[in-house]
């Protein structure tokens, strides 16, 4: 198989990604879930500053790769813990 024909798989392969979950998707080497609970309900564990951006990217991606509809994104690092629950539901 020469360049362009393998070239032009990977593209196409990449394309159809793209359809069908969509942009915003993140890159990583290794998805690593933290917790499922019930199988239904992803949830994140930080213990950090605060919730960043990218936190809450990383849990619509593992939503979106796992077809999950209800994520929970906790941070440990808060005087009260409400202060650190992010929930998303897609």
């Amino acid at each position: 198989m020469i360049h362009g024909e393998i070239t032009e798989k990977v593209l196409g392969a990449a394309i159809e990604v793209h359809k069908h979950l969509g942009p915003g998707l993140l890159v990583d080497a290794a998805f690593r879930l933290d917790l499922v609970a019930e199988g239904k309900i992803i949830v994140e564990l930080k213990s950090q500053e605060g919730i960043h951006p990218i936190h809450e990217a990383q849990l619509m991606t593992y939503l979106k790769l796992t077809g999950m509809r209800v994520g929970l994104l906790l941070n440990f690092n808060v005087p009260m813990m409400k202060d650190g629950i992010l929930r998303r539901v897609v």
